[in-house]
């Protein structure tokens, strides 16, 4: 059997490739969020998603080579969150509370070997999606028996996530991270990054749960959707352009907060 100790000695460069990676992401989620708020560049609410972030890189200068690099550190990510939770590389134990917090590793594994996926998938084709992922699931769930519930059950699950995120910025939660880093870092600055990086990222959860439960009350998949369709939502609201753009900087501060954790953090257990 192989012991946990063996699986955290050799997690560092994974995390360290993953948190960058994800932090790319995130950090152009913001920019183009932030862009769109102000009609920077031409960009739009409607190109602020996963897919105009890999588009983004793609078009760069050496973009293909730069797309493989965030979609290698993605699924490094994926990688480490299995190591996490399969090996309990955090010593979360077998508890409910330990097995609750391993799932939710497994689970944020998946999701980033999805996105790392159709990262390879737009590489290999450039033929990033003009659907939305999320539609095409709310319009999957309402073609079955009982949709309607089926879909609001996705959005309740939605809600809980974005509150988790806010709760979990604003009670500091994420200090663990923070007190990982080396000394030499100006931790006040990680902390402040880590709160408004995770309650921007609740707000957006929290969108996308509305826009959800909207789908699921009128049967209609059209209304459901990710985040280019929640950022213009917030747009058309009062004030939406200020709030898009106060949103957009909290992802990027997210970002940011992903890089700090990949060069300084101790990945120790």
């Amino acid at each position: 059997m192989l012991a946990v100790n063996t699986v955290t000695s050799h997690q560092k460069p994974i995390a360290q490739a993953g948190l960058v990676a994800k932090g790319i992401v995130y950090c152009l989620l913001g920019l183009l969020a932030f862009m769109a708020a102000f009609n920077l560049n031409g960009q739009s609410a409607n190109k602020a998603d996963t897919a105009g972030v890999f588009d983004f890189i793609y078009k760069q200068t050496g973009g293909q080579i730069m797309l493989g690099i965030v979609a290698l550190g993605l699924f490094s990510y994926a990688v480490w969150r299995a190591i996490q939770a399969f090996g309990d590389s955090e010593h979360k134990g077998s508890g409910t509370k330990g097995i609750a917090s391993r799932a939710r590793y497994l689970f944020s594994g998946l999701v980033y070997a999805s996105l790392a996926i159709y990262a390879v998938n737009i590489l290999f084709s450039h033929a990033s999606s003009s659907g939305d992922d999320k539609q095409g699931i709310a319009k999957e769930l309402l073609s079955k028996p009982y949709g309607q519930w089926l879909v609001g059950i996705a959005a309740v699950i939605l809600l809980v996530v974005g509150m988790y995120q806010i709760y979990y910025g604003l009670s500091e939660k994420y200090r663990k991270h923070v007190n990982r880093v080396g000394r030499n870092t100006n931790k006040n600055l990680l902390l402040m990054a880590g709160k408004v990086g995770y309650v921007a990222r609740g707000i957006v959860w929290l969108l996308i749960a509305w826009l959800f439960m909207k789908a699921a009350l009128h049967s209609n998949a059209a209304e459901a959707g990710d985040t280019s369709k929640a950022f213009s939502f917030l747009e058309d609201v009062s004030f939406g352009s200020y709030l898009l753009g106060a949103v957009g900087i909290g992802l990027m501060c997210y970002g940011t907060f992903n890089f700090i954790r990949a060069k300084y953090e101790k990945f120790n257990g």
